[in-house]
């Protein structure tokens, strides 16, 4: 079976997309199908559209990663009955149309909990690109999880409009670090250099996602909302070969195991850790709930370039 994965902005971004490019080579490696890469298409749902149908007469599926497939992917399965559809981080489904949902929301909130437990100036911040389902989910459980370990932390929230332009990202990091945030929460792709060296010129500590970024940029980042898209690609090619579409969102978290997580930095306290870890196993058992929306005021910096394209 020829299926394409699609990818929309940068492909090695080492974030959200590196993380479910692995997955499709690891399927591709397994012989699960025979995977084509489809990326270098831009956050603009008619040319998402374009590249698309371009793509199909050539693919027998196509599996489209990121929330932005909610829109485009169920006119096309309708429009390509013959055709099977996947969305990683999806919510649409259809005869020939599956989703799958790793609940990155999860560590987000503990994220949230970590913001509140390590902020120094009682201000927190969380930066995200496009307002897409799960970015905004996202968001929204970092919140939840502020104001769960201390309602009187103050949250700077906002979209910059860019998942891959550092030099916005910088300047928003900076603006959010200038009103008195010292840890910022920041769910982007390869824009999260900007917001990097906004945090390494004021010492704020960040909290990255998707990927470990305390492996490899320890000095800035205290933790990692680690989600794990990779299986969620995997899974979607392995169903789509198989014919298998799950007729419902097929979804990966703590309560199916360990999808996410939050990767702590080795210098933080052991009873913080135990505090996570702690939190974590309530999420688990389903004790707790996260909110999928958030109602809370928005930063707008009247400095920093917006460029939202949602």
């Amino acid at each position: 079976m020829k299926i394409a994965v699609f990818f929309v902005g940068e492909l090695h971004d080492g974030g959200f997309n590196a993380s479910a490019l692995a997955g499709a080579l690891a399927a591709a490696a397994e012989g699960l199908a025979q995977i084509t890469i489809l990326s270098g298409t831009g956050y603009d749902q008619a040319q998402i559209r374009s590249h698309i149908m371009a793509a199909l007469p050539e693919h027998d599926g196509l599996v489209f990663i990121g929330g932005q497939g909610n829109l485009a992917t169920p006119d096309l399965a309708a429009e390509f009955p013959s055709k099977r559809f996947a969305i990683v981080q999806g919510n649409r489904l259809g005869s020939n149309l599956a989703s799958y949902d790793v609940r990155q929301e999860e560590s987000a909130f503990l994220a949230g909990c970590l913001a509140a437990r390590l902020t120094q100036t009682g201000q927190v911040a969380h930066l995200s690109g496009h307002r897409v389902p799960p970015g905004l989910k996202g968001r929204a459980a970092f919140a939840a999880g502020v104001a769960h370990l201390d309602p009187s932390v103050r949250l700077l929230t906002g979209f910059c409009g860019t998942q891959d332009d550092s030099a916005i990202t910088y300047r928003w990091a900076k603006a959010q670090i200038a009103e008195g945030a010292d840890v910022l929460f920041t769910m982007l792709n390869a824009a999260r250099q900007g917001a990097i060296d906004a945090c390494r010129e004021t010492g704020a500590r960040q909290i990255g996602n998707a990927l470990d970024w305390v492996e490899s940029h320890g000095d800035v980042f205290a933790a990692s909302a680690i989600a794990r898209i990779d299986i969620g690609t995997r899974q979607a090619i392995k169903d789509m070969a198989r014919g298998a579409l799950p007729d419902q969102v097929k979804e990966f978290g703590l309560a199916q195991g360990d999808f996410v997580r939050l990767s702590l930095h080795p210098d933080l306290p052991a009873q913080i850790a135990a505090e996570m870890a702690q939190i974590a196993r309530q999420i688990r058992a389903g004790s707790l709930t996260i909110p999928q929306t958030y109602q809370g005021a928005e930063f707008a910096p009247g400095e920093a370039e917006c460029n939202e394209a949602n």
